[in-house]
């Protein structure tokens, strides 16, 4: 074993890009580790970006000293976050290389200073932190660190050492975090940043690990069986245990420098619309991730003091649900209009536009997203003019809204997205539209949808329509039923891989072998006293006849309910429901 006795900034950046290297090659194993609290995002992809923003910018050095290394890791990661993992991750480095600040070369005791400084920094950041994360195991390492750093000035030795003891201490982390213990897993944040150590002890032996290599995956995790580790697919967590449904990010780029005083009250107003808030001020950018159920809020409050970038929002219940969801095949040609298909030519497409133009222009125009002949039908039926397809497994971009808009040729165009992943595509397309006002009505589901086009009047102006769409969606129950990829136990479930699944805005509600008895008790579950009406729509895989059959018993089971049946003609799900 070689001897190490201090690292300049040539060692510390090879070093530094193995420990990301090794994250990255390691991100599909943590992300399986993923169940603190819920499923927000995923973990091992979360710190990955953070890790891979921060080492774009330190492969862009050029004969770097320490203190140009350790503004570029601070930067980049910082810029980067994503995710309360990914976040902690870059108040770690950023704390790490504050104390390295104007070293020549680190050595054990420099390297003992920095981590101690680097778990400081990652506490502070955090409002409420909780044990048995990756903090802990951040603060096992500095421990370890400041315990063993005089008794030998072989840095390979001493990290040796402390990689050993931090393995040990995540090991422990389902002792300390009962959810855990639950799932039968280690904190995928902490397994992460173990990585991250791994990766750079390795470098330090002569090992540099390259990102993508299959040798990277046979490096061996002391005292953690993670092949036993099943993570987000043995998660027995329900939605209803989440306060606030979003996770909100985004970097505020500040106007002017805040004082203590003003990052303190901007914390405290976070805290009063939300939680999980990390908020981390760095000079010229204030980064944020906080858990709310009104993000926008939460940038309203940021735009005071500057302008945002990196703003992402995930809906932490549809997640939560997705987990355990097909990755479905996505359609062989894309997003795609249904007046022309990508392939069509640049003059088929001229031909299109010039008819649509021809028309004598209107003062509204709807286009909506939807998947499935019968559906198309049903939205046409509703004065849709427009019907991109799309979905779940197919999300239509802000390229596909913009060039459906050229077929409308109407003052005022609604956009329906009906998914929670194309709002923001519809919104951008909103933003960038200079010849047609676009207004989006923040529908999630097919049944939201409808229910928004059957509340529009011709007698209401934009705005009061747009209102009108917006409360005629949310007084929509929606429900689906569909197939389980994997064995899981969810929700107070336990589902086996094929089982068939029915599931509410709730969560998954019921769980069978039969379609049409989940369907059945999922429709229990959704349905009460004031229900009046129940409309199913089945998909391509469901027979005539089994659909006719199954609105039939319903019926009889549920006298005083109205069951209308339409053939959605939809894949992957056997029934779209929508009860009112």
């Amino acid at each position: 074993m070689s001897v190490v006795t201090s690292i300049d900034a040539e060692i510390f950046r090879n070093a530094f890009l193995s420990g990301a290297a090794n994250l990255s090659n390691k991100k599909e194993i943590i992300n399986e580790l993923n169940v603190f609290p819920v499923p927000d995002g995923d973990t091992g992809t979360n710190m990955t970006l953070t890790i891979m923003s921060a080492a774009e910018e330190v492969r862009g050095l050029i004969n770097p000293t320490i203190d140009d290394m350790g503004k570029a890791i601070a930067s980049g990661s910082l810029r980067g976050a994503r995710g309360n993992s990914g976040v902690i991750l870059s108040q770690l480095f950023r704390g790490f290389c504050k104390d390295i600040k104007g070293k020549k070369a680190l050595s054990t005791e420099d390297l003992a200073s920095a981590f101690s400084r680097a778990v400081e920094t990652a506490y502070k950041a955090v409002m409420k932190p909780k044990e048995g994360t990756i903090l802990t195991v951040a603060k096992g390492i500095s421990e370890k660190a400041f315990e063993i750093y005089e008794t030998t000035d072989d840095i390979t030795e001493f990290l040796s050492q402390v990689v050993e003891y931090g393995d040990e201490v995540l090991s422990k982390t389902p002792d300390l975090l009962p959810v855990l213990k639950e799932a039968g897993v280690v904190d995928s944040g902490g397994q992460g940043l173990m990585e991250v150590m791994r990766g750079i002890l390795l470098s330090l032996l002569g090992e540099d690990v390259k990102a993508e290599t299959p040798e990277a995956e046979t490096v061996s995790h002391p005292k953690i069986d993670i092949a036993d580790m099943r993570g987000s697919s043995r998660e027995d967590i329900s939605t209803a245990d989440i306060k606030y449904t979003y996770c909100t990010e985004f970097i505020c780029n500040l106007n002017k420098p805040l004082s203590d005083e003003e990052v303190e009250a901007f914390k405290a107003y976070l805290l009063t619309i939300g939680d999980s808030l990390v908020c981390v001020n760095d000079d010229e950018i204030v980064k944020v991730h906080v858990h709310t159920n009104h993000p926008g809020e939460a940038f309203e409050k940021a735009l005071t003091f500057g302008f945002l970038t990196n703003m992402k929002i995930d809906n932490m219940k549809e997640e939560h649900s997705e987990r355990v969801l097909l990755e479905m095949e996505r359609i062989k040609n894309g997003s795609f209009s249904l007046e022309y298909k990508k392939e069509d030519t640049v003059e088929e497409k001229a031909s299109v536009e010039k008819d649509v133009a021809a028309e004598p222009e209107k003062d509204f125009g709807f286009i909506a997203v939807s998947s499935g002949d019968g559906l198309t039908e049903v939205f046409k039926g509703v004065a849709v003019d427009h019907v991109i397809s799309g979905g779940q497994t197919m999300n239509p971009s802000t390229e596909d809204f913009l060039n459906a808009v050229k077929e409308v040729n109407a003052k005022t165009i609604f956009l329906l997205p009906n998914n929670k992943n194309i709002i923001l595509a519809a919104n951008q397309a909103a933003n960038l539209s200079k010849d047609k006002k676009l207004l989006v009505v923040p529908t999630v589901s097919i049944p939201q949808g409808i229910s928004a086009m059957l509340s529009f009047s011709l007698d209401m102006d934009a705005e009061t329509n747009l209102k009108n769409m917006k409360e005629a969606a949310q007084n929509v129950k929606s429900g689906e039923v569909t197939f389980s990829i994997r064995d899981t136990s969810i929700d107070g479930k336990t589902i086996a891989k094929d089982d068939i699944m029915g599931i509410s805005d709730k969560g998954i509600e019921a769980v069978g072998s039969d379609v049409s008895e989940v369907t059945k008790e999922l429709i229990r579950d959704m349905t009460d006293e004031d229900t009046e009406l129940v409309t199913v729509y089945y998909g391509a895989d469901v027979e005539d006849a089994a659909a006719e059959k199954l609105t039939e018993e319903l019926g009889e089971e549920f006298p005083d309910i109205e069951f209308e049946l339409q053939n959605g003609g939809q894949p992957i799900y056997y029934y779209l429901v929508s009860v009112e």
